[in-house]
């Protein structure tokens, strides 16, 4: 398990980081998600020990990053941000550099490129001077690097910049593939990319952590949203006394139907279908009308765009 508490890094009276805390359990899929600034890849810097933090300490299982960083570097796999290459080496060479340097003995180094090059699908260009790629194809020999050892621990930051729609796909099934092995970190801005391979998300505001949640469960959060023909006061007030409603409020919705729209925050959701089979059953029994019954569609993208709202409503 990675286990980040109480970290801040700051640069002089700006806080890149500022007193963030998580835990990701071994097999996760975790999504860093933000806008550029927010954050992520200082986060991720400190936790492969290329930075520390000016407070709050980082571990991984029983060891501490400030006093077993070597050890924990060996079993993690890094793609830093903008993919650092050196561009006249060929990829092939470039991986067997890496190789040497993750400690790896001359006898096993050449399956185990053979292998990362196979995977990120990089067999035409393995002699190819690496300044002589594609964009993609250079971001595509860093993952070949970060993978090259099969590490315990991948981190990968901003890990299909600069690929084609083609490539994108094929990164998405090797990090999925890779997670069966490997606990994943990503950094990204894209709110596709989260969504697409991550189980878990984080997303980050001004350095700070603004939610930290599985996509499944953010897919079963959304309020509950009703239409009932009644007075607005009187169903305002009854909806907000009905067992399992901590909240109601109304709303403005894009039909045009009869009735008025409220949406209810239920207390339980491990409940939630029963507490709405139970709303219904009032709403009948006050012998109101009921025109529509539904909840709220609420993704990932529509908390990020809440998230993102500044005060005074821009962005």
């Amino acid at each position: 398990m990675i286990k980040v508490e109480n970290i801040t890094r700051r640069y002089g009276d700006f806080a890149a980081v500022d007193n963030v805390s998580f835990a990701i359990s071994p097999g996760e899929i975790v999504g860093l998600l933000g806008h550029n600034g927010a954050g992520k890849t200082t986060i991720m810097k400190m936790i492969t020990g290329y930075l520390e933090p000016t407070s709050g300490t980082i571990t991984v299982g029983d060891r501490e990053i400030g006093t077993d960083r070597r050890s924990i570097q060996q079993e993690i796999g890094y793609l830093p941000e903008n993919c650092p290459v050196y561009p006249e080496m060929t990829v092939f060479d470039y991986l067997d550099y890496a190789a040497a340097l993750h400690g790896l003995g001359e006898a096993e180094r050449a399956p185990l490129i053979a292998r990362a090059i196979a995977r990120t699908e990089l067999q035409d260009k393995a002699i190819k001077p690496i300044a002589t790629l594609s964009r993609g194809y250079r971001q595509r020999t860093g993952v070949a690097q970060a993978i090259l050892h099969n590490p315990a621990i991948l981190i990968l930051d901003e890990p299909t910049n600069g690929l084609d729609p083609t490539q994108i796909q094929h990164m998405r099934g090797l990090i999925t593939k890779l997670a069966e092995h490997s606990t994943v970190i990503i950094s990204t801005h894209i709110l596709q990319e989260v969504q697409a391979i991550c189980d878990r998300v984080i997303i980050l505001k001004d350095g700070k952590k603004a939610l930290d949640s599985r996509l499944d469960a953010l897919r079963t959060e959304g309020r509950l949203l009703l239409s009932v023909g009644a007075q607005a006061g009187e169903a305002l007030t009854f909806l907000g006394t009905l067992a399992g409603v901590s909240q109601a409020v109304p709303v403005s919705t894009s039909q045009t139907g009869p009735g008025t729209t409220y949406a209810l925050t239920l207390a339980a959701l491990e409940n939630r279908h029963e507490a709405t089979a139970a709303i219904a059953r009032a709403v009948h029994d006050k012998g109101w009308q009921l025109y529509s019954l539904g909840f709220e569609a609420r993704n990932l993208e529509t908390v990020f765009a809440e998230i993102s709202v500044h005060e005074g409503g821009k962005v």
